[in-house]
């Protein structure tokens, strides 16, 4: 394909995915119960946090979470008591355990009390602007306060090598607005076209089809030279095509 017909191909592959009906079987349902920003905010990140493997062992499990929250995950992250934490004890995602998520409360409160909250965090000025330079400086300030080493695993880091694949998920969710009412567009100090492409096996394999992707590895440096090949298509709105790479892994097995 021509450059033309790639942008026009994927393009209406992002028409195809990035609707309504997407939501019900994707981890974004789960901040989609909720209509407060904040609620919002701590159920995609911790959604966020523990979607990899089966979808639908995800979206069971993150329902879970929200239940062990009252289904008030803001309130109960400002107000909880240590006894209102025990029975998170019980909860398990594959490596991700009732220790991690008493510990991911903790830092969520330290952020909302002591920092201004999620999007505060996130939208900090970094020396060169990069979200990949924002999303590790949040996990510097996440884990200030004292926590278990083993919680550190599941906040990923750019700047250590990692593709960061559920974060900038989370911030796609966050700071993306679209007609259709997937993405929320919450966040106003971010602009969309910093955001990058989720990146995980099925993008990955289907960008490096389509010849967007060349590194084998799904990395911090895949994230960057995809990165440079969607803003081509859209500088605007880049990762809108993480749908077209997505629903055509996923969906078509392409």
């Amino acid at each position: 394909m021509s450059s033309t017909e790639l942008k026009e191909f994927l393009d209406s592959k992002v028409i195809q995915y990035n609707k309504y009906d997407f939501i019900e079987s994707d981890p974004i349902s789960i901040p989609h119960q909720f209509s407060v920003k904040q609620d919002i905010e701590i159920a995609g990140f911790l959604a966020a946090t523990i979607a990899w493997g089966n979808r639908k062992s995800i979206i069971k499990n993150a329902n879970k979470m929200m239940d062990y929250l009252g289904n008030s995950p803001y309130d109960f992250v400002l107000n909880h008591s240590d006894s209102h934490l025990e029975p998170l004890d019980d909860f398990v995602h594959r490596t991700f355990n009732g220790l991690d998520f008493k510990s991911f409360i903790r830092s969520l409160k330290y952020i909302y009390t002591k920092h201004g909250g999620l999007e505060s965090v996130f939208s900090t000025p970094s020396n060169n602007g990069a979200l990949q330079h924002h999303i590790s400086k949040f996990k510097s300030i996440f884990f200030e306060i004292d926590h278990l080493s083993r919680t550190e695993k599941h906040v990923s880091d750019p700047l250590k090598g990692s593709a960061a694949k559920r974060i900038n998920m989370f911030l796609r969710w966050m700071v993306r607005k679209d007609n259709a009412g997937v993405d929320f567009g919450l966040w106003k100090d971010i602009s969309p076209s910093l955001l990058s492409c989720p990146l995980d096996v099925h993008s990955g394999n289907v960008a490096r089809k389509l010849g967007l992707l060349i590194r084998k590895q799904n990395d911090a440096k895949a994230v960057q030279e995809l990165d440079h090949s969607l803003r081509t298509l859209d500088k605007e709105d880049p990762v809108k095509y993480d749908f077209a790479l997505f629903g055509l892994g996923v969906f078509e097995k392409f």
